[in-house]
């Protein structure tokens, strides 16, 4: 997908600056990377808060259009008000196409209906990590990358290894050689409930095997009959 957004030089920079900016309905920026100085911007607050709302504007290369030429950049941070919808700062990188680019990359989770671990387990699928980071040259970054549950066993689980990465694109782990991204766990209730049907069918046999050989409860035996005539009463 092709973003591009309209930028503009910034005057003045400082606080009190960047406030009358937000009040007039603009966003203060600032662009820079590729060997060039760092350049204050400012952008229309509401196209760019759109704009942020698309998962993809956070990964993609973006074409900005400023003083009167394009560049190709990045988002690289967007700093938000605590609580309210009011975008305070935003920084963008700009980037050389021949050299390789290290960027967060959305993960996006398919056939979990599909999975044994839930149709056959009940199991709750957890999604470890929501986004990779990844190593690549620009015109090779995806915008996101899909994750195959389908397959996903109950109490297993898809590590970092197991992601297909489109050509030219390398996972980058921090710490962990092999973090894991989704697993499958089966909620308590749904064990105990299972380990109880499982224990109840084990007993069930002794049980009425017992039941068979013991007369049954209540039952009275058979009374024995006494010879002999009644004595007269005298």
């Amino acid at each position: 997908m092709q973003f591009e957004f309209t930028a503009f030089p910034r005057g003045s920079e400082g606080r009190g600056a960047s406030r009358r900016l937000r009040r007039s309905g603009r966003a203060p920026g600032i662009v820079y990377g590729a060997g060039a100085e760092p350049t204050p911007i400012e952008l229309d607050h509401n196209a760019l808060f759109h704009a942020l709302r698309n998962e993809a504007f956070h990964s993609s290369i973006l074409t900005m259009k400023l003083d009167g030429g394009a560049s190709k950049v990045l988002l690289r941070d967007v700093q938000m008000h605590p609580f309210r919808n009011e975008i305070l700062h935003v920084d963008f990188q700009r980037i050389d196409e021949n050299k390789k680019i290290r960027m967060k990359v959305p993960l996006h989770f398919v056939n979990s209906d599909a999975a044994p671990a839930v149709k056959l387990a009940g199991a709750i699928i957890s999604h470890v990590a929501t986004d990779i980071d990844v190593a690549c040259l620009p015109r090779d970054l995806p915008e996101f990358i899909e994750v195959d549950l389908s397959g996903l066993e109950a109490g297993g689980s898809i590590h970092l290894s197991a992601l297909k990465l489109p050509p030219g694109v390398t996972a980058v782990s921090h710490g962990k050689t092999d973090p894991v991204v989704a697993a499958a766990v089966v909620p308590r209730a749904a064990a105990e409930t299972e380990e109880a049907t499982a224990a109840a069918g084990t007993e069930a046999a002794p049980v009425a095997e017992a039941a068979a050989a013991k007369p049954a409860e209540g039952a009275k035996a058979p009374e024995k009959k006494e010879g002999g005539k009644d004595e007269k009463k005298k």
